[in-house]
């Protein structure tokens, strides 16, 4: 898809006599020339490695009694460190896939091989020890290894980490480990940022954003979702504007940083909503959301279009949402709407006047 834009902006610049013909030959043939960022040969390299995994792991655990203690622990251990060790050769020898099929298999032993050596010396240990211990140990192998696929696994680990948290919890904040959330979420960003894999980056913001309604619905104070909403909305501020020591920090990060500190201010005006339900308060967070959405498209409209969905999106729920509960009549509707659209186009017009602004200070500082 992308190439396809890329080929078309090539010719139309080609045509407008902006760039040689060769140059944008040379420019096509670099991208060609990239490896893909998705290869089904990868994706099923990973996936025979979890299977191996789970049939090799239930072998042992089916012959469980059978076979000498010293002699399981022997096989786990040898397993875990055949696994790692082959790892290094295949990447000695460049082949990535087969070193991270081989990673895949050495972590997910090791959760293994705890829960069976635990079984087996009968030792009362806490799930969520174990879940940090796994966790702790894939977050070494893929900065030892440098890979993006254990980084990977390390976000799918810090939510099973997390959901362990709340079934033993009973859904309840429990001293140090609340905060253990958060902090494998910084873990696995610096993972990826260490090990180049961007996907991987969204397991640890919807760590966080899943994270956060949590902690909301623990006393589902409106003051927490007023905190929520405008903390979102500074931070889009934030990542939007040209701020010298942040632009090449958000520029590494992608979209991201923007779409789910949007995300996080929306969460916090839906928390807003469900406390407010009617009366002059309501009209008040409606114009505020709508008010939110249009700003969020003004500073990531353009180049970010995850968050454009998303501020479309509320857009039109706040919308209809405002005519189902405040309007009782046509007429009244046709009036919202009106003065909806009338509040609207002035702020595009404040809106046009920023980004003029906005666009002669840069052309200044390029000068």
């Amino acid at each position: 898809m992308y190439r396809g834009r890329l080929e078309r902006d090539l010719s139309l610049w080609v045509g407008k006599g902006l760039l040689g013909g060769e140059t944008a030959d040379a420019l096509l043939k670099e991208y060609d020339a990239r490896p893909a960022s998705f290869s089904l040969g990868n994706v099923l390299t990973i996936l025979a490695a979890i299977l191996l995994t789970a049939a090799i792991l239930l072998v042992v655990a089916s012959n469980w009694e059978t076979i000498p203690r010293l002699v399981r622990v022997c096989l786990i251990v040898a397993l875990i460190w055949a696994a790692h060790l082959g790892a290094a050769a295949m990447l000695a020898r460049g082949a990535i896939a087969a070193a991270n099929g081989l990673l895949v298999i050495g972590t997910l032993s090791f959760g293994g091989a705890i829960s069976l050596v635990g079984q087996m010396y009968h030792l009362s240990g806490d799930e969520q020890k174990v879940m940090y211990l796994w966790f702790s140990m894939a977050a070494v192998s893929a900065i030892l290894f440098r890979s993006g696929v254990v980084a990977a696994v390390s976000g799918f680990l810090a939510w099973a980490s997390f959901a362990v948290y709340l079934n033993g919890s009973d859904m309840r904040w429990m001293r140090f480990d609340g905060w253990m959330v958060p902090i494998m979420a910084l873990i696995v960003i610096g993972l990826v940022r260490y090990t180049g894999a961007d996907r991987a980056r969204h397991l640890a913001y919807l760590l966080l954003v899943g994270w956060l309604a949590w902690l909301y619905t623990l006393q589902s104070d409106p003051r927490l979702a007023c905190l929520y909403a405008a903390g979102g909305m500074v931070a889009l501020i934030v990542v939007s504007l040209p701020v010298p020591r942040l632009s090449g920090l958000v520029r590494s990060a992608g979209v991201a940083p923007a779409f789910y500190a949007f995300l996080v201010a929306v969460i916090g005006l839906f928390f807003l909503h469900v406390e407010i339900d009617k009366g002059g308060w309501l009209v008040a967070l409606a114009l505020v959301t709508l008010a939110a959405t249009i700003l969020a498209i003004a500073l990531q409209g353009r180049d970010n279009g995850a968050v454009r969905y998303l501020a479309y999106a509320v857009f039109a729920v706040e919308m209809l949402y405002l005519a189902s509960v405040t309007v009782g009549s046509i007429l009244g509707t046709s009036g919202l709407f009106l003065c909806s659209g009338l509040f609207v186009a002035f702020l595009a017009w404040v809106v046009f006047r920023l980004e003029r602004r906005f666009a002669g200070r840069a052309g200044e500082a390029s000068l």
